[in-house]
């Protein structure tokens, strides 16, 4: 799976650009700094987890090799080797290796392997493109004025071949991007029927296109474990979806606190005045 592309998916659709910055920023709500680790390392290594899967960071030690801090290494340039070491691909092929326990890898299981983490939205991935597919047709269908991307016939016998040019100039001049194109035809003494454009599907009606979006969101927001009523999505009936405040603590409970708890390992590797945490909302509520 390319890093690359996952990373070039964030701007396909709008919840699935915004919601794992979301996600990122519930774990971070009550995330504890310290020393050790800052809101902004914490804050680029969650990202990381939920776009990748996995994220990493690298032991920065003092001359007794206490580890000292944390430093954030972009999941996206990271591979792991052979030997069990790690490398970051840098500009210009060129690679800088590191050993194995200079680095803290926090992955999310994959049941197929276990050298790197998978994200769980996978699945969701032909939903996601469908939809950008849809939009951008939608966008081609506008700019293009929303009416060229016919046929032009005419049947008069009169119609000079001057004439018939600057008609011709005038309407192919007026085709847009992408998928439109006009075209102008002119028959002396054919019949209405001499030319018909069938149809086979347009998806520029606006059912069709509406369903297309509503049930490919559905499935983007599933595949990301998502509340409805925290992804930003207006609801449909007068009753809402309910107590936004216990949809969002049942949702960081089940969540969000698993996710912390993955990266409480790096504790391991941390001195305890250095060590993260995360609060406790219903400790701090109570």
């Amino acid at each position: 799976m390319s890093r690359t592309g996952l990373a070039r998916l964030l701007r396909a659709n709008a919840h699935h650009g915004t919601i794992p910055r979301f996600k990122r920023n519930l774990l971070l709500r009550d995330f504890l700094p310290s020393a050790g680790c800052s809101v902004q390392t914490m804050g680029r290594a969650a990202l990381d987890f939920m776009v990748f899967g996995e994220a990493y960071l690298q032991r920065l030690t003092n001359v007794i090799g206490q580890v000292l801090e944390l430093r954030h290494l972009p999941a996206i340039n990271m591979r792991r080797q052979v030997d069990g070491g790690f490398l970051m691909l840098l500009p210009q092929g060129r690679e800088l290796h590191f050993e194995a326990d200079e680095i803290e890898h926090v992955m999310d299981y994959d049941v197929e392997q276990d050298i790197y983490g998978v994200p769980d939205y996978l699945g969701g991935l032909h939903s996601l493109l469908l939809n950008e597919s849809a939009t951008l047709f939608r966008r081609r269908y506008y700019n293009n004025g929303a009416h060229a991307g016919f046929i032009f016939y005419t049947n008069d016998p009169d119609l000079t071949e001057a004439d018939e040019e600057r008609l011709r100039q005038q309407i192919e001049s007026s085709k847009g991007v992408g998928n439109f194109r006009s075209m102008f035809v002119n028959i002396p003494g054919g019949n209405e029927k001499a030319i018909q454009l069938i149809p086979v599907g347009d998806i520029g009606h606006k059912d069709e296109f509406e369903k297309i979006k509503n049930i490919t969101r559905a499935d983007v927001i599933a595949a990301w474990r998502m509340n409805p009523a925290l992804a930003g999505i207006m609801p449909e009936n007068a009753g809402g979806f309910g107590d936004i405040e216990k949809i969002d603590r049942v949702y960081s409970r089940n969540e969000i606190r698993p996710i912390a708890q993955l990266f409480l390992q790096l504790n391991t590797a941390l001195r305890v005045d250095r060590r993260i945490g995360w609060r406790d909302p219903a400790a701090a509520a109570g």
